[in-house]
């Protein structure tokens, strides 16, 4: 599994808005309802609940907003580059700026699993991480993202 296979040109974003976790979660349930068809109130709260059971911040600036979610037929993903960063909660204190929201179906079981993992390791990358971070435009940031992956599957 890829992180490609997750998004597509239109499920990578930038500049989003938002003064918490909760607005950011928000607007990118917004953004997840057109590229999935769901419901934006069940992909939103589907995430919000992930997020009672603990924080999705990773760490470093990151952040790995996930859940499974009954009428979705596969994976999908969306990345996020927010306008200004904010408080996720995550474990090293640090705000956030990064986000990869995964939704799954309900029967996902293993796919969910190993698409969390490679997302993840995905974010271990510095190198790419910070060119993430110096790019402002979707198309810049969905071919640095999915170049990256083909040059690792290659």
């Amino acid at each position: 599994m890829t992180v490609a296979s997750l998004l597509t040109p239109d499920s990578v974003v930038a500049g989003i808005k938002g003064a918490s976790k909760k607005q950011v979660l928000q607007d990118l349930s917004g953004q997840l309802a057109r590229i999935s068809g769901l419901p934006e109130r069940a992909i939103f709260e589907t995430l919000l609940q992930r997020e009672r059971l603990g924080t999705t911040g990773v760490g470093q600036g990151m952040a790995i907003p996930h859940g499974r979610i009954a009428g979705l037929h596969r994976l999908v993903g969306l990345f996020a580059r927010l306008q200004k960063p904010v408080d996720f909660e995550a474990l090293d204190g640090e705000q956030v700026d990064l986000v990869f929201v995964l939704l799954a179906p309900e029967d996902a079981g293993a796919d969910h699993l190993q698409a969390l993992a490679r997302v993840a390791r995905l974010f271990r990358d510095a190198k790419l991480v910070q060119k993430l971070r110096q790019t402002e435009d979707p198309a810049a940031l969905y071919a640095i993202l999915t170049a990256d992956i083909a040059n690792r599957a290659a």
